[in-house]
């Protein structure tokens, strides 16, 4: 089953690589706006014949990864606090929700502000963008623990460090994980956005760029290059999300 369902999968991407290969060659639509996959392999070979792939691809890397990393840790350690204390989440939840309002691009203006043209300004709005799905996610993960679970484990003396380390967080961390990759999803629409001002190079800049000198197979490289970069961060994620997890493959049912 597994495998078939592989194979189906390979077919409608096949199909879907031959439709777009097909109508710009046959005339349906104009190349001049939408190159066939073969010109934007073409483009890609271009670019990394000339060093700019790598250039490219490593600085949209290196600010998607700083963001993404300091919402997770911001993000889980804040959630952590919120979903177990809830004084903590009654004074700290009002200013949160105003702040959750505010979209990352329309506070994109006041991070140049502060923070210059620069990497941070950059770095500044993937971690907005991907901070609230990590915080409300882990949020959720700890209040929805079965406080039967932490009741069972205080009855037979364990301390509350021991009840949050082994009971809450292991509970909590399905949650947990599927904020992180949300977050990773939004941290590459962000770093879209982020490069699209004030950069000279990343994946965001070299599309935004093509498209300006009528560079139609470039821009389409770095489209398709940004949707291989997030493809690649939701399956690095994914990957840890299992390792940390794996306590529950023996709680699946049997098929």
């Amino acid at each position: 089953m597994r495998w078939r369902d592989h194979g189906l999968g390979l077919i409608g991407i096949a199909g879907f690589l031959l439709a777009w290969e097909l109508l710009p060659r046959a005339g349906v639509v104009s190349q001049a706006y939408l190159s066939p996959p073969s010109e934007v392999l073409r483009a890609v070979a271009g670019l990394a014949g000339q060093g700019e792939l790598a250039k490219h691809v490593l600085a949209s890397l290196q600010r998607s990864l700083w963001g993404l990393l300091l919402a997770i840790a911001l993000g889980v350690s804040l959630g952590l606090a919120m979903g177990r204390f809830a004084r903590f989440e009654r004074v700290v939840d009002p200013i949160l929700q105003l702040f959750r309002q505010t979209s990352a691009l329309a506070l994109f203006p006041v991070f140049v502000l502060f923070l210059g043209i620069g990497e941070l300004s950059k770095v500044a709005i993937i971690f907005w963008a991907s901070f609230w799905p990590v915080l409300l996610n882990t949020i959720g993960g700890v209040k929805q623990v079965d406080p039967l679970l932490v009741n069972a484990a205080r009855s037979m003396g364990a301390s509350g460090a021991f009840v949050f380390r082994k009971v809450v967080l292991p509970a909590a961390s399905p949650s947990i994980f599927t904020g992180v990759r949300l977050a990773g999803t939004y941290c590459i629409t962000a770093l879209v956005a982020a490069e699209m001002i004030g950069a000279h190079s990343g994946l965001g800049f070299l599309t935004l760029n093509s498209q300006e000198v009528f560079q139609i197979p470039s821009m389409y490289a770095g489209i398709l290059l940004l949707a291989l970069l997030g493809l690649a961060l939701n399956y690095v994620l994914a990957l840890i999300e299992r390792w940390r997890t794996r306590w529950r493959r023996g709680l699946a049912p049997e098929i």
